[in-house]
C-alpha cells in the first residue's frame, strides 16, 4: 500500500463530500433527527391509561376504592357512567382502555366481612398495555385489601402482625425503570448502522454512474488503497456523527453513562469499521446509487431494528431466529453499547462481543476487496 495513492484517494473523497454539501447536511443531521424521532417516539412506558367507571352503588366506600385509581400516576379516570351500554360504547369506541363496574352491595359486603368481586373490562386490542393495566389494577386491589385487613384488626383490638415473608426490591442500572434509558442508547447503534451503510454505498456507484471509473482503473491504485481511501473520510463522518447521538443521548434524554468512553470509542471504531464495509461491498455489486441505498438500507435497518435485540429480547424469540440473529453484527454492538451505557461494564466482560465485531469487519473487508476488479466491464 502506497501512502501517496492512498492520500490521493481520500483528498480526492474529501473534495467529493465537500462538493456536495447537502449530502454532507444530510449526515449530519439525520442522525440527530433520528435521534429525537426515535427517542420520543419508540416508549415502552405505559401512563395515564383512560379509564371508565361505573359505580352501582355510589357510596362513600366505594368512591373512596376508586380514588385509588385516580390517585395513580398508571391510571387516568376520565368518566363516571350510568349504565353498562354506555361502559361497552366506551369500550368499542376507543374512549376507555379499561372499565371498572363496581357492584350494588359493594358496601355491605366489605362491611359483613364478606368478598367483593369488582369487574374489569380491559381493551386487549394491544395485549401490551391490556397486561400492564390489569397488573396495576390488581396491584391496587391489593393494597387496598391490605388497607381494609389493617383497620379491621385495629377495630378489634389485635396486634397487627408483619406479613412473614417480604421481599425487598432493589432495580439496577436503570433505577427507575424508564425505557428510554433502553432505547436511546439502541437508537445510536441503529442510526450508525443506518447512516455508515448508506454513506460508502454510493462511493463506487457514483464513479461508475458519473463515468469516472475509467480514470480509476488506469491509475496503479489497488483495490485495497481505493477502499481505504474512500471509506477513511466516511468513518470520520460517521465518528462525528456516534459522539453527536452519544451527546444527545446523555445530556438531552439524559441517559446515565457509567460506561469507559474508550471502551466505548474502541466498539463504535469496530462497528464502524463493518458497516463501512458492507455499504462499499454492496456499492461494488450494485454499480447504481438508487440500487445500492436502497440494498444497503435493507440490509441494516431491518436486521438492526428487529434481530438485534433493540425491541425484542432475542432469547425470547423463537430457537430458529435466535441462530439467524448471530449472523447479525448489530447483535453484538447493540449488547455492548448498552452495557457501556447503563452498566459501565469493563473491557473484559465485552471481549466476546468485541471479538465478533472484529472479525465482521475483517471478513467484510476482505470481501469488499475481492469483489472490486480493476475492469471495465
Amino acid at each position: 500500500m502506497r501512502c501517496h495513492r492512498l492520500l490521493a484517494i481520500m483528498r480526492k473523497e474529501t473534495l467529493q463530500i465537500r462538493r456536495d454539501l447537502t449530502s454532507l447536511l444530510i449526515t449530519v443531521a439525520m442522525p440527530l433527527l433520528l435521534m429525537l424521532a426515535f427517542g420520543y417516539g419508540v416508549r415502552f412506558d405505559v401512563q395515564h391509561i383512560p379509564v371508565y367507571v361505573y359505580d352501582r352503588e355510589g357510596s362513600q366506600q366505594s368512591q373512596d376504592f376508586l380514588k385509588h385509581f385516580q390517585a395513580s400516576e398508571y391510571f387516568s379516570v376520565i368518566k363516571a357512567v350510568d349504565s353498562y351500554p354506555a361502559l361497552i360504547d366506551a369500550l368499542d369506541a376507543g374512549a376507555c382502555r379499561l372499565a371498572i363496574v363496581i357492584p350494588t352491595d359493594f358496601s355491605e359486603r366489605l362491611n359483613t366481612g364478606g368478598s367483593v368481586g369488582i369487574q374489569a373490562l380491559v381493551d386487549a386490542t394491544d395485549n401490551n398495555t391490556a397486561n400492564i393495566s390489569l397488573s396495576y389494577s390488581e396491584s391496587i386491589v391489593q393494597a387496598y385489601n391490605q388497607r381494609l385487613r389493617l383497620g379491621w384488626v385495629q377495630r378489634h383490638g389485635q396486634d397487627v402482625m408483619p406479613p412473614p415473608l417480604r421481599i425487598d426490591t432493589r432495580t439496577w442500572f436503570n433505577e427507575n425503570l424508564e425505557s428510554t434509558a433502553n432505547i436511546v442508547p439502541g437508537v445510536v447503534a441503529i442510526i450508525m448502522a443506518v447512516i455508515g451503510s448508506f454513506l460508502t454505498s454510493l462511493t463506487i456507484a457514483r464513479e461508475w454512474e458519473r463515468g469516472t471509473m475509467e480514470q480509476l482503473v488506469s491509475t496503479p491504485v489497488t483495490p485495497i488503497e481505493l477502499m481505504v481511501g474512500k471509506l477513511v473520510p466516511y468513518f470520520s463522518i460517521g465518528l462525528i456523527d456516534t459522539m453527536l447521538c452519544a451527546g444527545l443521548a446523555i445530556w438531552w434524554f439524559e441517559v446515565p453513562f457509567r460506561g469507559q468512553w474508550g471502551v466505548f470509542v474502541l466498539s463504535c471504531t469496530l462497528f464502524l469499521l463493518v458497516v463501512l464495509a458492507l455499504g462499499y461491498a454492496v456499492s461494488v455489486v450494485a454499480k447504481s446509487q438508487l440500487a445500492a441505498s436502497q440494498a444497503a438500507l435493507i440490509a441494516t435497518f431491518l436486521p438492526a431494528f428487529l434481530l438485534s435485540g433493540f425491541l425484542y429480547p432475542i432469547d425470547q424469540m423463537p430457537t430458529v431466529i435466535q441462530i439467524i440473529t448471530h449472523v447479525i453484527p448489530a447483535r453484538y454492538f447493540m449488547s455492548v453499547i448498552r452495557d457501556v451505557f447503563l452498566k459501565g461494564t469493563p473491557l473484559v466482560y465485552l471481549l466476546d462481543d468485541l471479538l465478533a465485531l472484529a472479525l465482521f469487519a475483517a471478513l467484510l473487508t476482505l470481501l469488499a476487496t475481492r469483489a472490486f476488479h480493476k475492469k471495465l466491464a
